[in-house]
Protein backbone atom coordinates (compact mmCIF):
# COMPACT_ATOMS: atom_id res chain seq x y z
CA UNK A 1 0.00 0.00 0.00
CA UNK A 2 1.03 3.88 -0.42
CA UNK A 3 2.00 5.60 2.79
CA UNK A 4 0.79 9.07 2.96
CA UNK A 5 1.54 10.55 6.36
CA UNK A 6 1.57 9.91 9.96
CA UNK A 7 -1.03 10.49 13.07
CA UNK A 8 0.12 13.40 15.22
CA UNK A 9 -3.05 13.43 17.28
CA UNK A 10 -5.51 12.12 18.65
CA UNK A 11 -8.01 14.03 20.67
CA UNK A 12 -11.18 11.19 21.53
CA UNK A 13 -12.17 10.14 18.24
CA UNK A 14 -10.88 12.95 16.09
CA UNK A 15 -7.76 12.09 14.85
CA UNK A 16 -4.89 14.29 12.94
CA UNK A 17 -3.02 13.08 10.29
CA UNK A 18 0.28 15.13 9.00
CA UNK A 19 -0.01 14.44 5.12
CA UNK A 20 3.68 13.66 2.77
CA UNK A 21 4.56 16.35 0.19
CA UNK A 22 2.93 13.91 -2.84
CA UNK A 23 -0.03 13.14 -1.02
CA UNK A 24 -2.28 15.47 -3.15
CA UNK A 25 -2.15 13.45 -6.35
CA UNK A 26 -5.67 12.52 -7.88
CA UNK A 27 -4.68 9.06 -8.32
CA UNK A 28 -1.42 7.02 -7.67
CA UNK A 29 -0.26 3.85 -8.95
CA UNK A 30 1.44 0.99 -7.19
CA UNK A 31 2.21 -2.82 -8.35
CA UNK A 32 -0.29 -2.63 -10.55
CA UNK A 33 -3.46 -1.05 -8.70
CA UNK A 34 -4.69 1.89 -8.72
CA UNK A 35 -5.27 4.26 -5.90
CA UNK A 36 -7.95 6.96 -5.58
CA UNK A 37 -5.98 10.31 -3.66
CA UNK A 38 -7.11 11.84 -0.20
CA UNK A 39 -10.20 13.83 -0.19
CA UNK A 40 -13.17 14.35 1.84
CA UNK A 41 -15.19 11.53 2.14
CA UNK A 42 -12.07 9.02 1.04
CA UNK A 43 -11.09 6.44 3.28
CA UNK A 44 -7.67 5.84 4.84
CA UNK A 45 -6.12 2.83 7.14
CA UNK A 46 -3.67 3.23 9.62
CA UNK A 47 -1.26 0.60 10.41
CA UNK A 48 -2.24 -0.39 14.96
CA UNK A 49 -0.55 -3.32 15.24
CA UNK A 50 -1.58 -6.05 13.26
CA UNK A 51 -4.81 -4.45 12.52
CA UNK A 52 -5.96 -1.74 10.45
CA UNK A 53 -7.97 0.59 11.93
CA UNK A 54 -10.02 2.46 8.78
CA UNK A 55 -11.13 6.38 9.14
CA UNK A 56 -13.38 8.40 7.08
CA UNK A 57 -11.66 11.94 5.70
CA UNK A 58 -14.02 14.77 7.49
CA UNK A 59 -11.86 18.05 6.60
CA UNK A 60 -8.53 19.29 5.62
CA UNK A 61 -6.52 22.16 6.17
CA UNK A 62 -2.90 23.54 6.40
CA UNK A 63 -0.67 23.69 9.25
CA UNK A 64 2.20 26.33 9.11
CA UNK A 65 5.37 25.90 10.15
CA UNK A 66 8.99 27.49 9.67
CA UNK A 67 11.92 25.81 7.48
CA UNK A 68 15.28 26.46 8.85
CA UNK A 69 17.93 28.76 7.07
CA UNK A 70 18.47 32.21 6.56
CA UNK A 71 15.55 34.45 7.60
CA UNK A 72 12.15 33.53 7.83
CA UNK A 73 10.88 31.12 5.82
CA UNK A 74 7.44 29.84 6.03
CA UNK A 75 6.04 26.19 4.80
CA UNK A 76 2.73 24.77 4.73
CA UNK A 77 2.12 21.26 5.70
CA UNK A 78 -0.99 19.78 4.78
CA UNK A 79 -2.98 18.11 7.68
CA UNK A 80 -6.13 15.61 7.90
CA UNK A 81 -8.84 15.56 10.09
CA UNK A 82 -10.15 11.82 9.64
CA UNK A 83 -12.63 9.56 11.89
CA UNK A 84 -12.40 6.20 12.57
CA UNK A 85 -15.66 3.62 11.59
CA UNK A 86 -14.03 0.13 11.91
CA UNK A 87 -11.00 -1.78 10.99
CA UNK A 88 -9.46 -4.78 9.37
CA UNK A 89 -8.66 -7.99 11.17
CA UNK A 90 -7.90 -11.24 9.20
CA UNK A 91 -8.74 -9.58 6.25
CA UNK A 92 -12.54 -9.14 7.43
CA UNK A 93 -14.25 -5.93 8.02
CA UNK A 94 -15.28 -5.21 11.48
CA UNK A 95 -17.70 -1.96 12.55
CA UNK A 96 -17.54 0.85 15.34
CA UNK A 97 -14.54 2.16 17.04
CA UNK A 98 -12.84 -0.78 18.79
CA UNK A 99 -9.52 0.35 18.25
CA UNK A 100 -8.11 4.02 18.35
CA UNK A 101 -4.23 4.52 16.51
CA UNK A 102 -1.52 5.98 18.13
CA UNK A 103 0.62 8.85 17.81
CA UNK A 104 3.59 8.21 14.55
CA UNK A 105 1.05 5.33 13.37
CA UNK A 106 1.35 5.71 9.40
CA UNK A 107 -1.66 6.18 7.07
CA UNK A 108 -2.11 4.38 3.79
CA UNK A 109 -4.41 4.61 0.58
CA UNK A 110 -6.79 1.80 0.42
CA UNK A 111 -7.30 -0.02 -2.91
CA UNK A 112 -10.98 -0.28 -4.38
CA UNK A 113 -11.24 -3.57 -3.70
CA UNK A 114 -10.39 -3.08 -0.01
CA UNK A 115 -13.36 -0.63 0.28
CA UNK A 116 -15.51 -2.35 -1.44
CA UNK A 117 -15.32 -4.78 1.30
CA UNK A 118 -16.28 -1.87 4.14
CA UNK A 119 -19.24 -1.87 2.42
CA UNK A 120 -19.77 -5.65 1.33
CA UNK A 121 -21.58 -8.12 3.76
CA UNK A 122 -20.75 -11.60 3.21
CA UNK A 123 -23.66 -13.05 1.09
CA UNK A 124 -22.97 -15.33 -1.86
CA UNK A 125 -25.77 -13.51 -4.22
CA UNK A 126 -25.13 -9.53 -5.56
CA UNK A 127 -27.73 -7.64 -5.15
CA UNK A 128 -26.63 -4.06 -6.58
CA UNK A 129 -28.22 -1.38 -7.46
CA UNK A 130 -25.91 1.16 -7.73
CA UNK A 131 -22.19 2.27 -7.40
CA UNK A 132 -20.23 4.74 -4.71
CA UNK A 133 -20.60 7.72 -5.84
CA UNK A 134 -16.88 9.05 -5.52
CA UNK A 135 -15.44 5.59 -5.80
CA UNK A 136 -17.79 4.34 -8.80
CA UNK A 137 -17.67 0.87 -7.05
CA UNK A 138 -20.44 -0.99 -7.74
CA UNK A 139 -21.79 -2.53 -4.05
CA UNK A 140 -24.07 -5.11 -3.44
CA UNK A 141 -26.67 -4.36 -0.47
CA UNK A 142 -26.99 -7.06 2.15
CA UNK A 143 -30.92 -7.43 1.11
CA UNK A 144 -31.58 -9.99 3.74
CA UNK A 145 -30.97 -7.27 6.10
CA UNK A 146 -32.84 -4.23 3.64
CA UNK A 147 -35.89 -5.92 3.53
CA UNK A 148 -36.90 -7.27 7.02
CA UNK A 149 -36.64 -3.59 7.79
CA UNK A 150 -38.71 -0.70 7.34
CA UNK A 151 -37.91 1.88 4.41
CA UNK A 152 -37.99 5.53 3.76
CA UNK A 153 -36.80 7.05 0.69
CA UNK A 154 -37.13 10.52 0.40
CA UNK A 155 -36.33 13.27 -2.04
CA UNK A 156 -37.87 16.29 -4.23
CA UNK A 157 -39.36 15.80 -7.13
CA UNK A 158 -36.97 15.25 -9.89
CA UNK A 159 -34.49 13.75 -7.88
CA UNK A 160 -34.32 10.14 -8.59
CA UNK A 161 -36.95 8.66 -5.65
CA UNK A 162 -39.30 6.71 -7.77
CA UNK A 163 -36.21 5.20 -9.57
CA UNK A 164 -34.62 4.17 -6.29
CA UNK A 165 -37.83 2.77 -5.25
CA UNK A 166 -38.32 1.03 -8.90
CA UNK A 167 -34.84 -0.01 -8.73
CA UNK A 168 -35.01 -1.91 -5.12
CA UNK A 169 -37.99 -3.82 -5.86
CA UNK A 170 -36.80 -4.70 -10.15
CA UNK A 171 -33.34 -6.36 -8.36
CA UNK A 172 -35.65 -8.22 -5.74
CA UNK A 173 -37.67 -9.46 -7.97
CA UNK A 174 -35.30 -10.72 -10.52
CA UNK A 175 -33.55 -12.71 -8.08
CA UNK A 176 -36.17 -14.10 -5.75
CA UNK A 177 -39.51 -13.74 -7.69
CA UNK A 178 -39.15 -17.91 -8.16
CA UNK A 179 -38.64 -18.52 -4.50
CA UNK A 180 -41.43 -16.07 -2.97
CA UNK A 181 -44.42 -17.31 -4.09
CA UNK A 182 -47.11 -18.00 -1.15
CA UNK A 183 -44.37 -16.74 0.90
CA UNK A 184 -44.60 -12.75 0.62
CA UNK A 185 -46.99 -10.71 -0.15
CA UNK A 186 -46.00 -7.43 -2.18
CA UNK A 187 -48.84 -4.46 -1.71
CA UNK A 188 -47.80 -1.27 -3.43
CA UNK A 189 -50.04 1.99 -3.01
CA UNK A 190 -49.10 3.71 -6.47
CA UNK A 191 -50.91 7.60 -6.13
CA UNK A 192 -50.16 8.37 -9.57
CA UNK A 193 -50.38 5.02 -11.73
CA UNK A 194 -46.56 4.76 -12.58
CA UNK A 195 -46.44 0.80 -11.66
CA UNK A 196 -49.34 -0.42 -13.50
CA UNK A 197 -47.03 -1.18 -16.93
CA UNK A 198 -43.95 -3.46 -16.97
CA UNK A 199 -42.39 -2.00 -13.98
CA UNK A 200 -40.95 -4.42 -11.08
CA UNK A 201 -42.40 -7.63 -13.11
CA UNK A 202 -43.79 -8.52 -15.96
CA UNK A 203 -47.69 -7.79 -16.23
CA UNK A 204 -48.14 -11.49 -15.78
CA UNK A 205 -46.52 -12.38 -13.05
CA UNK A 206 -48.26 -9.29 -10.79
CA UNK A 207 -51.93 -7.99 -9.85
CA UNK A 208 -52.90 -4.53 -11.43
CA UNK A 209 -55.99 -2.72 -9.91
CA UNK A 210 -56.90 0.10 -11.05
CA UNK A 211 -59.63 2.23 -9.30
CA UNK A 212 -61.76 4.74 -10.83
CA UNK A 213 -64.48 7.28 -9.72
CA UNK A 214 -64.56 8.72 -13.01
CA UNK A 215 -65.86 6.42 -15.03
CA UNK A 216 -67.64 2.82 -13.65
CA UNK A 217 -65.31 1.08 -15.70
CA UNK A 218 -62.51 0.48 -13.16
CA UNK A 219 -61.86 -1.99 -11.30
CA UNK A 220 -62.85 -2.84 -7.56
CA UNK A 221 -60.80 -3.82 -4.45
CA UNK A 222 -62.33 -6.86 -3.26
CA UNK A 223 -63.27 -6.38 0.11
CA UNK A 224 -64.65 -9.72 2.10
CA UNK A 225 -68.34 -9.53 3.65
CA UNK A 226 -67.32 -10.03 7.22
CA UNK A 227 -64.93 -7.47 6.94
CA UNK A 228 -67.17 -4.79 5.77
CA UNK A 229 -69.60 -5.09 8.16
CA UNK A 230 -67.20 -4.49 10.94
CA UNK A 231 -67.83 -0.93 13.14
CA UNK A 232 -63.71 -0.11 11.96
CA UNK A 233 -64.10 -0.53 8.53
CA UNK A 234 -67.24 1.52 8.51
CA UNK A 235 -65.67 4.25 10.53
CA UNK A 236 -62.97 4.26 7.98
CA UNK A 237 -65.32 4.71 4.81
CA UNK A 238 -67.33 6.98 6.20
CA UNK A 239 -65.38 9.00 8.94
CA UNK A 240 -67.08 8.24 11.81
CA UNK A 241 -66.67 10.04 15.34
CA UNK A 242 -65.85 7.86 18.00
CA UNK A 243 -68.13 8.73 20.90
CA UNK A 244 -71.46 9.18 18.61
CA UNK A 245 -71.49 7.54 15.00
CA UNK A 246 -69.59 4.64 15.60
CA UNK A 247 -71.98 3.04 18.31
CA UNK A 248 -74.94 4.12 15.87
CA UNK A 249 -72.84 1.71 13.06
CA UNK A 250 -72.07 -0.78 15.92
CA UNK A 251 -75.66 -1.22 16.36
CA UNK A 252 -76.71 -1.59 12.77
CA UNK A 253 -74.10 -4.43 12.37
CA UNK A 254 -75.07 -6.42 15.81
CA UNK A 255 -78.88 -6.06 14.23
CA UNK A 256 -77.67 -7.48 10.70
CA UNK A 257 -76.55 -10.28 12.12
CA UNK A 258 -78.99 -11.37 14.72
CA UNK A 259 -81.27 -11.51 11.70
CA UNK A 260 -79.33 -12.44 8.74
CA UNK A 261 -80.23 -16.12 8.49
CA UNK A 262 -83.45 -15.02 7.98
CA UNK A 263 -83.21 -13.85 3.90
CA UNK A 264 -86.97 -12.33 4.62
CA UNK A 265 -85.93 -10.25 7.59
CA UNK A 266 -85.13 -7.09 5.96
CA UNK A 267 -88.27 -6.70 3.99
CA UNK A 268 -90.28 -7.18 7.35
CA UNK A 269 -88.17 -4.62 8.86
CA UNK A 270 -88.93 -1.78 6.33
CA UNK A 271 -92.89 -2.70 6.66
CA UNK A 272 -92.78 -2.40 10.25
CA UNK A 273 -91.20 0.82 10.19
CA UNK A 274 -93.47 2.15 7.86
CA UNK A 275 -96.61 1.32 10.48
CA UNK A 276 -94.19 2.55 13.52
CA UNK A 277 -94.07 6.09 11.77
CA UNK A 278 -97.40 6.53 10.58
CA UNK A 279 -98.99 4.99 13.05
CA UNK A 280 -96.66 6.79 15.82
CA UNK A 281 -98.58 8.76 18.81
CA UNK A 282 -95.44 11.10 18.91
CA UNK A 283 -94.94 11.73 14.98
CA UNK A 284 -91.26 13.01 14.11
CA UNK A 285 -90.64 15.28 11.33
CA UNK A 286 -87.15 13.78 10.98
CA UNK A 287 -88.56 10.44 10.81
CA UNK A 288 -90.89 10.81 8.56
CA UNK A 289 -88.18 12.57 6.01
CA UNK A 290 -85.96 9.71 6.37
CA UNK A 291 -88.92 7.19 5.37
CA UNK A 292 -89.22 9.11 2.14
CA UNK A 293 -85.93 9.32 1.47
CA UNK A 294 -85.80 5.36 1.83
CA UNK A 295 -88.77 4.93 -0.57
CA UNK A 296 -86.41 6.40 -3.10
CA UNK A 297 -83.45 4.24 -1.88
CA UNK A 298 -85.76 0.74 -1.80
CA UNK A 299 -87.54 2.01 -5.35
CA UNK A 300 -90.56 0.99 -3.77
CA UNK A 301 -93.62 0.73 -6.00
CA UNK A 302 -94.55 4.03 -7.55
CA UNK A 303 -98.15 4.45 -5.58
CA UNK A 304 -96.18 3.94 -2.40
CA UNK A 305 -93.42 6.46 -3.16
CA UNK A 306 -96.13 8.88 -4.88
CA UNK A 307 -98.65 8.25 -1.46
CA UNK A 308 -95.51 8.74 0.97
CA UNK A 309 -94.41 12.06 -0.50
CA UNK A 310 -97.46 13.36 -0.02
CA UNK A 311 -98.26 13.11 3.97
CA UNK A 312 -96.71 16.28 5.57
CA UNK A 313 -97.02 17.71 9.06
CA UNK A 314 -99.12 20.03 11.09
CA UNK A 315 -96.74 21.69 13.79
CA UNK A 316 -99.72 23.66 15.34
CA UNK A 317 -101.57 19.90 16.13
CA UNK A 318 -98.30 17.86 15.98
CA UNK A 319 -99.84 15.60 13.58
CA UNK A 320 -99.63 14.12 9.95
CA UNK A 321 -101.79 14.40 7.05
CA UNK A 322 -102.47 13.14 3.71
CA UNK A 323 -102.98 15.56 0.58
CA UNK A 324 -104.87 13.59 -1.54
CA UNK A 325 -105.39 16.12 -4.46
CA UNK A 326 -105.92 19.09 -2.35
CA UNK A 327 -108.26 17.35 0.19
CA UNK A 328 -106.25 16.58 3.34
CA UNK A 329 -106.48 13.82 5.76
CA UNK A 330 -105.31 13.76 9.10
CA UNK A 331 -103.17 10.50 10.82
CA UNK A 332 -104.63 11.61 14.58
CA UNK A 333 -108.31 10.95 14.28
CA UNK A 334 -108.33 7.28 14.26
CA UNK A 335 -106.84 4.63 11.91
CA UNK A 336 -108.66 5.48 8.95
CA UNK A 337 -106.35 7.52 6.98
CA UNK A 338 -103.67 4.67 7.20
CA UNK A 339 -106.03 2.00 6.76
CA UNK A 340 -107.46 3.45 3.37
CA UNK A 341 -104.48 5.15 1.73
CA UNK A 342 -101.19 2.49 3.16
CA UNK A 343 -102.08 -0.28 4.38
CA UNK A 344 -102.57 -2.39 1.59
CA UNK A 345 -99.60 -0.59 -0.33
CA UNK A 346 -96.93 -1.65 2.53
CA UNK A 347 -98.03 -5.06 2.34
CA UNK A 348 -96.71 -5.25 -0.78
CA UNK A 349 -93.83 -4.13 -0.33
CA UNK A 350 -90.83 -6.43 -1.32
CA UNK A 351 -87.40 -5.86 -3.02
CA UNK A 352 -84.54 -7.87 -3.94
CA UNK A 353 -81.74 -8.08 -1.92
CA UNK A 354 -79.42 -4.71 -2.19
CA UNK A 355 -75.56 -5.26 -2.12
CA UNK A 356 -72.71 -3.78 0.37
CA UNK A 357 -73.50 -0.33 0.48
CA UNK A 358 -77.08 0.07 -0.64
CA UNK A 359 -77.64 -2.62 2.22
CA UNK A 360 -75.84 0.01 4.70
CA UNK A 361 -77.61 3.30 3.63
CA UNK A 362 -80.97 0.94 4.04
CA UNK A 363 -80.19 -0.38 7.27
CA UNK A 364 -78.80 3.45 8.38
CA UNK A 365 -82.45 5.28 7.53
CA UNK A 366 -83.99 2.39 9.62
CA UNK A 367 -82.21 2.19 12.52
CA UNK A 368 -82.06 6.18 12.73
CA UNK A 369 -85.55 6.06 12.24
CA UNK A 370 -86.27 3.60 14.84
CA UNK A 371 -84.02 5.09 17.25
CA UNK A 372 -85.47 8.73 16.86
CA UNK A 373 -89.06 7.01 17.71
CA UNK A 374 -87.52 5.26 20.51
CA UNK A 375 -86.17 8.79 21.32
CA UNK A 376 -82.62 7.34 22.32
CA UNK A 377 -80.98 8.95 19.36
CA UNK A 378 -80.10 12.73 19.37
CA UNK A 379 -80.74 13.33 15.04
CA UNK A 380 -78.09 16.57 14.74
CA UNK A 381 -75.53 13.56 16.20
CA UNK A 382 -76.22 11.02 13.44
CA UNK A 383 -77.51 13.38 10.36
CA UNK A 384 -73.49 14.31 9.43
CA UNK A 385 -72.61 10.72 9.15
CA UNK A 386 -75.96 9.81 6.87
CA UNK A 387 -74.88 12.69 4.57
CA UNK A 388 -71.32 10.73 4.09
CA UNK A 389 -72.60 7.83 3.39
CA UNK A 390 -74.92 9.33 0.93
CA UNK A 391 -72.13 11.21 -0.37
CA UNK A 392 -69.84 8.79 -0.54
CA UNK A 393 -71.39 5.55 -1.21
CA UNK A 394 -71.47 6.11 -5.21
CA UNK A 395 -67.88 6.71 -5.22
CA UNK A 396 -67.40 3.73 -2.73
CA UNK A 397 -69.20 1.52 -4.62
CA UNK A 398 -67.12 2.25 -7.83
CA UNK A 399 -63.84 1.33 -6.51
CA UNK A 400 -65.06 -1.85 -3.29
CA UNK A 401 -66.49 -4.94 -4.18
CA UNK A 402 -68.14 -6.46 -0.99
CA UNK A 403 -67.53 -10.51 -2.13
CA UNK A 404 -68.66 -13.55 0.10
CA UNK A 405 -65.08 -14.56 0.31
CA UNK A 406 -61.13 -13.15 -0.24
CA UNK A 407 -60.28 -13.56 -3.70
CA UNK A 408 -56.70 -15.27 -4.67
CA UNK A 409 -53.83 -12.54 -5.85
CA UNK A 410 -50.45 -13.52 -6.43
CA UNK A 411 -47.37 -12.30 -4.84
CA UNK A 412 -47.24 -8.71 -5.99
CA UNK A 413 -50.02 -6.25 -6.26
CA UNK A 414 -50.22 -2.48 -7.35
CA UNK A 415 -53.49 -0.57 -6.75
CA UNK A 416 -53.51 2.42 -8.77
CA UNK A 417 -55.14 5.46 -7.43
CA UNK A 418 -54.10 7.83 -10.24
CA UNK A 419 -58.37 8.33 -11.81
CA UNK A 420 -59.83 8.36 -8.23
CA UNK A 421 -60.63 11.69 -6.31
CA UNK A 422 -58.85 13.00 -3.32
CA UNK A 423 -61.82 11.78 -1.20
CA UNK A 424 -60.92 8.53 -1.91
CA UNK A 425 -57.22 9.09 -2.08
CA UNK A 426 -57.62 9.99 1.52
CA UNK A 427 -59.92 7.44 2.66
CA UNK A 428 -59.53 3.95 0.94
CA UNK A 429 -55.16 3.47 1.11
CA UNK A 430 -56.25 3.29 5.09
CA UNK A 431 -58.89 0.32 4.14
CA UNK A 432 -56.11 -1.39 2.02
CA UNK A 433 -53.31 -0.67 4.52
CA UNK A 434 -55.68 -2.24 7.53
CA UNK A 435 -57.46 -5.09 5.22
CA UNK A 436 -54.05 -6.95 4.09
CA UNK A 437 -52.57 -6.36 8.09
CA UNK A 438 -55.49 -7.88 9.78
CA UNK A 439 -55.86 -10.42 7.35
CA UNK A 440 -51.96 -11.01 7.75
CA UNK A 441 -51.78 -11.37 11.36
CA UNK A 442 -55.14 -13.81 11.02
CA UNK A 443 -52.76 -16.30 9.59
CA UNK A 444 -48.96 -15.77 10.69
CA UNK A 445 -47.42 -17.95 13.36
CA UNK A 446 -44.85 -16.79 16.17
CA UNK A 447 -42.18 -16.49 15.02
CA UNK A 448 -43.38 -15.44 11.76
CA UNK A 449 -43.39 -17.90 8.47
CA UNK A 450 -44.91 -15.31 5.79
CA UNK A 451 -44.04 -11.85 5.49
CA UNK A 452 -46.05 -9.03 4.04
CA UNK A 453 -44.73 -5.87 2.25
CA UNK A 454 -46.43 -2.18 2.12
CA UNK A 455 -44.95 -0.26 -0.38
CA UNK A 456 -46.46 3.71 -0.32
CA UNK A 457 -45.59 5.61 -2.68
CA UNK A 458 -46.29 9.46 -2.05
CA UNK A 459 -46.53 8.66 1.52
CA UNK A 460 -47.36 12.26 2.52
CA UNK A 461 -50.85 12.11 1.38
CA UNK A 462 -51.87 9.57 3.77
CA UNK A 463 -49.45 10.19 6.62
CA UNK A 464 -49.50 13.89 6.88
CA UNK A 465 -50.13 15.83 9.96
CA UNK A 466 -50.83 18.87 8.40
CA UNK A 467 -53.94 17.96 6.46
CA UNK A 468 -57.03 20.25 7.36
CA UNK A 469 -59.85 18.21 6.01
CA UNK A 470 -60.26 15.97 8.07
CA UNK A 471 -61.82 15.84 11.68
CA UNK A 472 -59.25 15.68 13.98
CA UNK A 473 -60.30 12.68 15.81
CA UNK A 474 -60.57 10.99 12.28
CA UNK A 475 -56.78 12.12 11.09
CA UNK A 476 -56.09 10.78 14.87
CA UNK A 477 -57.39 7.37 13.72
CA UNK A 478 -55.66 7.25 10.70
CA UNK A 479 -52.11 8.28 12.22
CA UNK A 480 -52.39 5.47 14.54
CA UNK A 481 -52.80 2.74 12.30
CA UNK A 482 -50.29 3.33 10.67
CA UNK A 483 -48.38 3.79 13.38
CA UNK A 484 -49.52 0.61 15.31
CA UNK A 485 -48.30 -0.99 11.60
CA UNK A 486 -44.65 0.39 11.81
CA UNK A 487 -44.56 0.31 15.43
CA UNK A 488 -45.89 -3.81 15.88
CA UNK A 489 -46.03 -5.04 12.36
CA UNK A 490 -42.33 -6.28 12.29
CA UNK A 491 -43.20 -9.07 14.95
CA UNK A 492 -45.68 -9.98 12.53
CA UNK A 493 -43.71 -10.20 9.39
CA UNK A 494 -45.04 -6.88 8.36
CA UNK A 495 -42.98 -4.20 6.45
CA UNK A 496 -43.41 -0.83 5.17
CA UNK A 497 -41.26 1.31 2.51
CA UNK A 498 -42.32 4.77 2.41
CA UNK A 499 -41.26 7.13 -0.39
CA UNK A 500 -42.32 10.95 -0.33
CA UNK A 501 -41.33 13.94 -0.94
CA UNK A 502 -41.87 15.99 2.04
CA UNK A 503 -40.74 13.72 4.49
CA UNK A 504 -41.92 16.87 7.49
CA UNK A 505 -44.96 16.20 6.37
CA UNK A 506 -45.33 12.66 7.73
CA UNK A 507 -45.72 11.68 11.31
CA UNK A 508 -42.48 12.12 13.02
CA UNK A 509 -43.35 8.67 14.97
CA UNK A 510 -43.27 6.71 11.54
CA UNK A 511 -40.20 8.17 10.30
CA UNK A 512 -38.54 7.80 13.18
CA UNK A 513 -39.60 3.83 13.46
CA UNK A 514 -37.89 3.47 9.59
CA UNK A 515 -34.57 1.43 9.84
CA UNK A 516 -32.97 2.18 6.84
CA UNK A 517 -33.00 5.30 4.12
CA UNK A 518 -32.51 6.48 0.77
CA UNK A 519 -32.15 9.90 1.20
CA UNK A 520 -32.04 11.67 -2.68
CA UNK A 521 -31.88 16.14 -2.79
CA UNK A 522 -34.00 17.87 0.09
CA UNK A 523 -33.56 21.61 0.04
CA UNK A 524 -36.61 22.66 2.71
CA UNK A 525 -35.31 23.72 5.91
CA UNK A 526 -37.84 21.26 7.34
CA UNK A 527 -37.24 18.45 5.89
CA UNK A 528 -33.86 18.67 6.70
CA UNK A 529 -34.23 19.65 10.54
CA UNK A 530 -35.80 16.82 10.48
CA UNK A 531 -33.61 13.70 9.11
CA UNK A 532 -31.37 15.60 11.45
CA UNK A 533 -33.52 14.67 14.58
CA UNK A 534 -34.62 11.43 13.57
CA UNK A 535 -31.79 9.52 11.64
CA UNK A 536 -29.24 8.78 13.89
CA UNK A 537 -27.12 7.09 11.65
CA UNK A 538 -26.82 10.21 9.07
CA UNK A 539 -23.22 12.34 10.24
CA UNK A 540 -22.77 15.75 9.52
CA UNK A 541 -20.80 15.37 6.41
CA UNK A 542 -23.54 13.42 4.77
CA UNK A 543 -26.10 15.42 5.65
CA UNK A 544 -24.41 19.00 4.45
CA UNK A 545 -24.22 17.01 1.38
CA UNK A 546 -28.09 16.41 0.76
CA UNK A 547 -29.03 20.03 -0.50
CA UNK A 548 -26.79 19.55 -3.62
CA UNK A 549 -26.85 15.73 -4.48
CA UNK A 550 -27.03 15.54 -8.57
CA UNK A 551 -30.37 13.45 -9.72
CA UNK A 552 -29.97 9.99 -8.86
CA UNK A 553 -27.59 9.82 -6.15
CA UNK A 554 -28.62 10.05 -2.55
CA UNK A 555 -27.09 9.19 0.61
CA UNK A 556 -27.78 5.71 2.03
CA UNK A 557 -27.93 5.14 5.80
CA UNK A 558 -29.46 2.94 8.57
CA UNK A 559 -29.30 0.31 10.89
CA UNK A 560 -27.96 -2.49 8.13
CA UNK A 561 -25.76 0.07 6.81
CA UNK A 562 -22.23 0.59 8.96
CA UNK A 563 -21.68 3.80 7.62
CA UNK A 564 -23.57 6.52 5.54
CA UNK A 565 -22.63 6.11 1.86
CA UNK A 566 -22.88 7.79 -0.79
CA UNK A 567 -24.37 6.30 -3.99
CA UNK A 568 -25.25 6.75 -7.55
CA UNK A 569 -28.28 4.35 -8.16
CA UNK A 570 -28.47 2.70 -11.65
CA UNK A 571 -31.17 4.42 -14.13
CA UNK A 572 -33.68 1.59 -15.31
CA UNK A 573 -34.13 0.78 -18.93
CA UNK A 574 -37.37 2.71 -20.33
CA UNK A 575 -39.41 0.18 -20.89
CA UNK A 576 -38.63 -0.67 -16.56
CA UNK A 577 -38.89 3.13 -15.40
CA UNK A 578 -41.78 4.63 -13.33
CA UNK A 579 -44.10 6.51 -15.72
CA UNK A 580 -42.78 9.78 -13.71
CA UNK A 581 -40.06 11.28 -16.41
CA UNK A 582 -39.58 14.74 -16.87
CA UNK A 583 -41.39 15.96 -20.07
CA UNK A 584 -38.70 16.61 -22.89
CA UNK A 585 -39.75 20.33 -23.81
CA UNK A 586 -37.47 20.51 -27.02
CA UNK A 587 -38.62 17.24 -28.21
CA UNK A 588 -42.30 17.65 -27.38
CA UNK A 589 -42.52 21.76 -28.74
CA UNK A 590 -39.64 21.04 -31.31
CA UNK A 591 -36.29 23.40 -31.57
CA UNK A 592 -37.34 27.03 -32.11
CA UNK A 593 -35.77 29.49 -34.25
CA UNK A 594 -34.65 32.10 -32.24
Amino acid sequence: MIEIGQVTAVVGVEITIKTNENSNLETHFYAGQSFKGVSIREFIAIDHGFREVICIVEGEFLDERLKEGEGPNAQFVRKLKVRPIGYFEDDLFFDGIKFLPKIGDPAKLLPERQIERIFERASTESFIIGRLMKENIAISLPWQRLFNSHLGIFGNTGSGKSNTLTKLYTVLFENKLDQIGDISKFIFLDFNGEYTGAQLVPLASKDVIRLKTRSDDGDRFPIKEDQFWEAETLGILFQATANTQKPFLRRIITERKKYEANKDSLVSYVKSIFLRVLTSENPSTEALELLKSLSRHLSLAQDLIKSIHSVGYLRTSSSFYFDNEGVRSYFDVGKPTYEDHFQKLIAEINFDKPDGFQELQIRAELKLISDLLYGSVQYEHIQPLMRRIESLMGDLAKVIAVLPQNAETKAITVISLRECNQEIKKILPILIAKHYYENHKSKVLSPPDITLHLIIDEAHNILSQQSNREAESWKDYRLELFEEIIKEGRKFGVYMTLASQRPADISPTVVSQLHNYFIHRLVNDRDLALLENTVATLDSVSRSQIPNLPQGACVVTGTTFDIPMLMQIDKLPKDKEPDSSDVDLEKFWGTVAM
